[in-house]
C-alpha cells in the first residue's frame, strides 16, 4: 500500500509541478466525498500555502529546478492551486492542457520525477497534512507517471 501511496505521490507532484503557464489537464471529476478534505486542508489558502512551499522546494533542488529556469512561476502556483482545489473537492476550476500535451518533447527522467514527488510530500508535511489525507490527496490526484516520463 505505501508503495502504491508512494507512486501516486509522485504521479502527482510530478503531474502539477512540471505544467506551465496556461497547461490544462482534462477537468477531474467532482468529487463531493472530498468536500471535507478541502475544508480540513484550510480551504483555498490552505491549499495555496501547500502550492507555494511545494514550488520553494522545487526551487532549491538542484536535481529539478533548472526544468523551472523559463516558467512563469505566479501562473504556474496559479495553476496547481486550482488543480489542487479541484482534485479535493473544492470550487475551483483547472483550466490547464493535458499532462501528455503539456510534457511532450521534455523527456523527464524518473528520477526527476520522484524528486518533484519529494517536494510535494514534504510541503504537506510542513503544514501537518494528516497522512490519511496525504494518501488520498495523492490516489486522486495520482496516476500521471504514465503521461509524463519519457514524453
Amino acid at each position: 500500500m505505501r508503495a502504491f501511496i508512494r507512486a501516486s505521490l509522485i504521479a502527482t507532484a510530478l503531474g502539477t509541478a512540471l505544467m506551465v503557464a496556461g497547461c490544462q489537464q482534462p477537468a477531474m471529476e467532482q468529487k463531493p466525498q472530498y468536500a471535507a478534505l478541502y475544508d480540513r486542508l484550510g480551504q483555498k489558502p490552505g491549499i495555496v500555502a501547500v502550492v507555494d512551499q511545494f514550488v520553494a522546494n522545487i526551487a532549491a533542488d538542484n536535481r529539478i529546478n533548472g526544468r523551472f529556469a523559463k516558467t512563469d512561476i505566479p501562473n504556474l502556483k496559479a495553476q496547481l492551486v486550482d488543480q489542487v482545489c479541484e482534485a479535493v473537492g473544492g470550487p475551483c476550476k483547472y483550466t490547464g492542457k493535458d499532462m501528455v500535451t503539456s510534457h511532450k518533447g521534455m523527456n523527464i527522467t524518473n528520477a526527476e520525477f520522484n524528486a518533484t514527488g519529494e517536494a510535494m510530500l514534504n510541503a504537506l508535511k510542513k503544514y501537518n497534512v494528516a497522512e490519511a489525507d496525504t494518501n488520498t490527496i495523492m490516489t486522486v490526484l495520482g496516476g500521471m507517471q504514465k503521461d509524463i516520463v519519457g514524453k
